[in-house]
């Protein structure tokens, strides 16, 4: 068997996308998977983005230790550990969270969970804005 997982586009306006990923585990768990691939989405001029800046995270963590959200490059970068629930207003923090687009990077975000057991699960909510290459 697998978890089951699922990543939606929930909202999109011209400045900002909202994603929801949720999870409802079987025991499996995930590591280092592709929740957010920057290939995915190109932009009416053809341009796909370099990065995916956060402005805000929404999260409900249950049954299992915790979420690392990371953006993927060489060494990846890391974004976010959720545990339990929680909300975090980058936005109002002076900004975004920003990709620092480390060596290597892809601009994709990449999802593990820790300590995941039967009926664990996680329902997190993504705001934020794709970043050209030339911002």
């Amino acid at each position: 068997m697998a978890d089951t997982v699922d990543t939606k586009v929930i909202m999109t306006s011209e400045s900002f996308r909202v994603f929801r990923i949720t999870n409802e585990s079987d025991g499996t768990g995930e590591a280092a998977v592709i929740k957010l691939n920057l290939s995915d989405f190109t932009a009416v001029n053809g341009i796909v983005p370099v990065a995916f800046d956060i402005h805000e995270i929404d999260w409900s963590v249950h049954g299992m230790n915790y979420v690392s959200l990371e953006w993927d490059a060489t060494t990846n970068d890391e974004i976010a550990i959720l545990r339990g629930n929680g909300y975090r207003p980058y936005q109002r923090e002076g900004g975004a969270l920003r990709d620092p687009l480390s060596a290597g990077a892809t601009g994709d975000i990449v999802l593990t969970t820790d300590g995941h057991v039967d009926g664990s699960m996680y329902d997190i909510k993504i705001i934020g804005k794709f970043r050209a290459a030339y911002v």
